[in-house]
């Protein structure tokens, strides 16, 4: 009979891993905070746990490792704020003013409608109210929400009625995120109806820009979402491993990373 793991685990190890499983997502900082321990010491603890598949590691974090539940909505905007605003600020470079965009559902979709603030004359259709809360305070700029149901956790529109309005349109760029990319460029992501919009508006969009940041790669989630041939540029913090840049060379797919230090300019003037 295997024995189970966690009974072999110390108070300290247990608590963090409790946290985890509550909020989905900690950091290594405020795990020492709260243990007042240093930070390796809560790095071998992560290493620990994660050797025993009870976790997921992160550069800074711990997160569940399951497939087929997506880490809290507040978890993920915690998750990595300074590099999705990285991301964010060098997606953001590479669309015009005038430019017409879908937005879908993600904390680095937001951030990338944050970094849009400076832009003039935007077209925006998204099914993500949190969006378009940020967006239509922009000037000049014009916000089309569609119909669906809305989910209560992170504000995102789902459902036939966001696909029928999605395929109404046809614009300039589509801003996209997803849960995970699988090495050989599978993109996935956790709910089926979220990524049924997704679909919509990659086949609606002229040019699809993913957005993702390094802990995505290799990540696993339950459903198909697509596949990096049918994304134009991804924007991501870090260099992808060696096989997904194969991948990425071998869809076509355009590859930005961004500056860890240098500040990038949020519109083309």
């Amino acid at each position: 009979m295997t024995r189970d793991p966690r009974l072999s685990l110390n108070s300290r190890q247990q608590e963090l891993l409790e946290w985890v499983q509550r909020d989905g997502f900690v950091t290594v900082d405020d795990l020492a905070s709260h243990f007042a321990v240093t930070p390796q010491t809560i790095r071998r603890d992560v290493n620990w746990l994660a050797d025993m598949n009870l976790l997921r590691r992160y550069h800074g974090g711990a997160s569940l490792p399951t497939s087929s539940e997506n880490v809290s909505y507040a978890a993920r905007q915690r998750m990595f704020h300074d590099e999705k605003r990285r991301i964010a600020a060098l997606a953001a470079s590479h669309i015009p003013d005038q430019a017409s965009l879908f937005i879908n559902l993600g904390t680095t979709t937001e951030e990338v409608a944050r970094a849009l603030n400076r832009h003039r004359g935007l077209r925006v259709v998204t099914n993500n109210l949190n969006v378009a809360s940020l967006m239509s305070g922009y000037p000049d700029c014009e916000v089309l929400i569609t119909g669906g149901i809305v989910r209560p956790w992170d504000k995102g529109i789902v459902g036939e009625l966001a696909i029928d309005f999605i395929r109404q349109f046809k614009v300039d760029f589509a801003i996209i995120g997803t849960s995970g990319i699988e090495t050989d460029g599978t993109l996935r992501d956790f709910d089926t109806r979220e990524v049924r919009v997704a679909e919509a508006i990659i086949s609606h969009a002229r040019t699809i820009f993913l957005v993702a940041d390094h802990s995505k790669f290799g990540r696993p989630a339950l459903v198909r979402q697509g596949h990096l041939e049918q994304i134009d540029a991804l924007f991501t913090d870090a260099a992808p491993p060696a096989d997904m840049r194969e991948a990425l060379e071998a869809a076509g797919t355009q590859l930005h990373v961004a500056p860890e230090t240098a500040r990038v300019e949020a519109n083309l003037k």
